[in-house]
This record gives C-alpha cells, structure tokens and sequence, in this order.
C-alpha cells in the first residue's frame, strides 16, 4: 500500500501535531496513522521528519478559466469592472478557452498544495473534463443568468454526466447572484436542486449596492429573500462572498447546510470591504474561504488567503485574537470539503480521503517550529513556495516541482495563445 513517511501531521482536529506514517489503501482512502518510519508499503513520498502534512487546501469559490482574463482590467469597483471589461471579453470564449483557462488554474492550484475547488462558469464539461485528468477533486456548476431554460439544462446535463464521477466531481447549480436572477427563477432553481439532491453555488450580497437593493426596491431583509426562494432548504448551499450580510441575520443562515465563502483578498481588491467573519464564527456558523477567480484576485493561492483572512479581522477589529491560524486552516480545508459535499475529505484520519498538502518545514522561516506551533508558522510564516508534493486520493499530483498528470510547458503555451485569441 502506498505510504506516506516520517512527516508531521496535522488537522483541525488536533491540538498538537504527530510525527508519522500515513497509509493509504487501494481506494486512496488514509488506512492508518502509524508511527514515524514504521509502516510497510510502497514509500510515495518520504518527509524525513522535516515536512509537514496537512490536509489538502479546498478553495470554495473561484473561476478557474478567468485565469485567461487575469490582468486584463484593474482597479476599478466591481459593477464596472464586470460590465465594461468582463462580461465582453467572456463573450469571445469557446470550449478551447475554458479547457485552456482551467488547465492553467489547476497548475497553479496543484502546486500550492490545493486539492479541491468550487467552480461557476461556462462550458463546464470542460473544466469536468481537466479535473478529472489532472486528478483534483471539484464541485461545479454552470453559471445560470436571467430566465434562461437552456443554460438551466445545460447544468443539469453537467450533473446527469458528471454528478459523483470518480468520487472526485459533485454537480451544483449555479445561479450567479440576485442581480442577475429572477426572484422567481430562483425559487425555481432551488425546488429542483431539492429535487435532484443536488446543491446550489450563489454569489451572494458582494458589494454594499446590493444591500440597498434588498432595502429599497426588494423590500425584503436578505435571510428572508433566501427563506422565501427556498434557498435555504436545498441540500447544500455555498454563499460566497457574504460581506454584506447583516451581522443581525447571520443566524438565520446558520445552518448545517449552508456555508458562507470567504474571498478576502478579491472582496479587498475590488474595494467591496470585509465580511463579518468574527460575528459568523462566533456564532458557530460554517465558513469556508476561496480565492474567486484570477481576474479579481489576481493569484489561486490559498496561502495567500489563509494569511489575509487571519490578519485583516485582527486589525479591523483592533483584537489579535480574532480569527486565529486554526480557524483559517479549518476554513481552507474540512469547512469548504464539507461544505460542497465531500463529507469525507479534510482531516487526516482512518476512512477519510488521502488529499493532502505536504509542506517543506526545513527553512529558515520555520525555524522554531514544533508540534505545538505548527498551526501558526504555517499560517504567518508559510507559503505555497513551501509545498513540496500534493496528493489527491492517495495519489501523487505534484512532488518537487514535477508535475505528474500533466505537461506544464505544453499547457503554458496553449494558454498564451488563447489568451490572445480573446483580447486581440
């Protein structure tokens, strides 16, 4: 059985980290968590007391494609941004586009460590497609816009071909968010994900506009809107973004189904502002985080999130006790798992799956680090430079800089003319 050697290990679950062996069986599921150097079996990775092994990082929200649109236009408010820049040059994408766009994204992703994603967008047979070559794990859907029956179909063939391939893929729906959906549409949108057993993936309450919308022509509090739609009894329900919503209403939506995405980095960068994460995790409400997509972000790097996460609310808030490394870490990994519905990715423990991070803890920036600490260098001290291999199912995706499923160069080079193909 392939095994997993002599590295520190460490979940949400534990207080302290374990120096040991992981063994995986035949499903890539974790059989056993031995002590260092003891297991027998076929060594896929040997950390030599000088690695760390956590759970792979689970970005709950993105679009993995935009990576062909990154840098193309910056710094302006949302709204603009999309309606001048965004929206046209997504006119011009093909299949071609996205394969190639999400390729890119999954290069980027493996190699810091991600093993998971939550993905909205077009032409999602081809994302479905590339996830399953590369080896990730994903949850995704079709983004679903005005009234549109054919786009609606079009998710729900995504789910009757894709829904639970491999293990590794779960099909959502995907309303893109209130400003773009019907009032009606939706509710219809959410009886058939209760329906089909399927799960919905919304963008939800972004900007500060959108709450005034609610207030001054909806007429209707935000948790009612979701009630009343329906949203909120669909099997699962990510809400990413979440940085307007009331910290008043924040327990209507606490619930076992539901999950509210944190996209620090992108929701600072177009200027949107910070959602109450104090006030979600206070009151016990399940928060994953993810990067959005590359064209607001710019990076897929969920180190990069984790580290903001954990240090804008600690300033906001003036309290360095605010959303702590294990909080961040829990959101990155076994919170957005759960969240999609891979109940059993996320934790390092006899039964569940073999994703995981294996980070480089022999540098300089780690020096100090121990079982107690680990949590914490990771998070303030650590980078995705750090990940030396990424498994997903008990298999190898990423070690030293190799690639196993896949020709960077080859990939790379595609990407630079499709890139062009849509800007030109």
């Amino acid at each position: 059985m392939p095994v997993v050697r002599d590295v520190l290990i460490w979940d949400c679950e534990r207080r302290n980290a374990e120096s040991g062996d992981i063994v995986i069986d035949e499903d890539g599921r974790i059989s056993a968590v031995l002590p260092s150097r003891s297991a027998k079996g076929d060594v896929i990775f040997d950390g030599g007391g000088e690695t760390a092994a956590i759970p792979g990082l689970v970005n709950s929200h993105t679009h993995v494609s935009m990576t062909l649109l990154r840098g193309l236009a910056e710094e302006l408010p949302l709204m603009e941004w999309l309606e001048t820049k965004i929206f046209p040059a997504e006119d011009r994408l093909l299949p071609r586009h996205i394969r190639s766009g999400a390729e890119l994204a999954m290069l980027e992703m493996i190699s810091g460590g991600t093993t998971c994603f939550a993905d909205m967008y077009y032409f999602m047979r081809e994302v479905a497609s590339a996830a399953l070559t590369f080896g990730m794990r994903a949850a995704l859907c079709r983004g679903l816009t005005g009234d549109d029956a054919r786009k609606l179909n079009e998710n729900l063939a995504l789910a009757e071909e894709f829904n639970g391939r491999d293990g590794r893929i779960i099909v959502q729906l995907g309303p893109h968010a209130p400003y773009t959906v019907p009032r009606e549409s939706l509710a219809r949108i959410a009886g058939i994900a209760r329906d089909k057993n399927l799960g919905v993936h919304f963008h939800w309450l972004e900007t500060e506009g959108e709450l005034e919308t609610f207030r001054n022509e909806y007429k209707i509090s935000p948790s009612a809107y979701l009630e009343q739609t329906g949203m909120l009894d669909v099997p699962k329900l990510l809400l990413a973004h979440s940085v307007w919503h009331p910290s008043d209403e924040l327990g209507r939506v606490n619930r076992a189904n539901v999950t509210l995405v944190h996209n620090p980095k992108s929701n600072l960068k177009l200027g949107s502002g910070y959602a109450p994460v104090r006030e979600m995790l206070g009151l016990g409400v399940n928060v994953a985080l993810g990067t959005d997509g590359a064209a607001s972000n710019n990076r897929l790097d969920m180190w990069d999130e984790m580290r903001t996460a954990a240090l804008m609310h600690k300033g906001y808030h003036r309290d360095p006790t605010l959303v702590s490394a294990r909080d961040v870490l829990r959101m990155a990994t076994v919170a957005g798992a759960s969240g999609m519905g891979f109940s059993d990715a996320g934790l390092i423990k006899t039964g569940w799956q073999a994703d995981l991070a294996l980070v480089d803890i022999s540098g300089p920036r780690y020096v100090g680090c121990d079982a107690a600490n680990l949590p914490e260098f990771l998070v303030y001290s650590g980078t995705s430079r750090d990940v030396r291999a990424t498994v997903v199912a008990g298999k190898l995706l990423y070690k030293d800089g190799r690639y196993m499923t896949a020709d960077p160069e080859e990939i790379t080079a595609k990407a630079k003319e499709h890139r062009r193909d849509i800007t030109k």
